[in-house]
């Protein structure tokens, strides 16, 4: 079994590795990496039947991101308390999360149009970086995989789209997502807007 550096290396900027293991150091957790997921970058999960914490981050995102979502979910780990009714991404979580990137706002982590954005987001920080479309649209700019399609705004209600392997069908944008059907189940799904996508003509 790997340990949790060895798990965050290359995946996270090197200047925040230390600060990410210590961060596990004082609140463990399972920690995986998991496929693309579409509908969410990381989630946080606390099993009471054996008082297991869990964390997953998707695999394939940009170290800014993944750092960002990593941090995100290691804030739900730090103010879960068993049976409380606090709410997921009430005032608890918002100033854990601040509190915890803090530490990191600063430019040997973050490029600086990175840094512009998420100093301003952690001023009240979102559920996700996907409800701040200008700190989506920074991180966006150093996607692993970034290539030259269009986004997902910039198609029209009806149109089809490929977006990480699965063919979508878009229905209706909302502020900085769109509601998108899945054509292989024919679920709904949340998609940033701000995402690029393979357009079906």
């Amino acid at each position: 079994m790997i340990s949790i550096e060895e798990a965050l290396t290359g995946k996270v900027p090197q200047a925040a590795l230390s600060y990410c293991t210590q961060l596990w150091v004082e609140a463990p957790f399972d920690f995986k990496l998991t496929r693309a997921r579409s509908s969410k970058l990381g989630d946080y999960r606390y099993d009471p039947k054996t008082a297991n914490h869990s964390v997953t981050v998707n695999h394939d995102l940009n170290p800014y991101q993944f750092l960002i979502t990593y941090v995100h979910e290691v804030a739900h780990r730090v103010v879960h308390q068993p049976k409380s009714r606090q709410k997921p991404h009430g005032i608890e979580w918002k100033r854990t999360f601040q509190q915890l990137m803090l530490p990191l706002l600063r430019p040997e982590v973050f490029p600086d149009d990175i840094l512009r954005a998420l100093a301003k987001h952690m001023k009240n920080p979102k559920a996700s970086t996907a409800a701040d479309p200008k700190l989506l649209q920074a991180v966006s700019n150093y996607d692993l995989t970034k290539s030259d399609g269009p986004t997902l705004r910039n198609l029209l209600p009806g149109q089809e789209f490929v977006f990480r392997k699965r063919a979508f069908r878009k229905i209706k944008t909302n502020r900085t997502r769109a509601v998108c059907l899945d054509l292989s189940n024919q679920r709904r799904y949340l998609i940033p807007i701000l995402v690029e996508v393979e357009q079906v003509r």
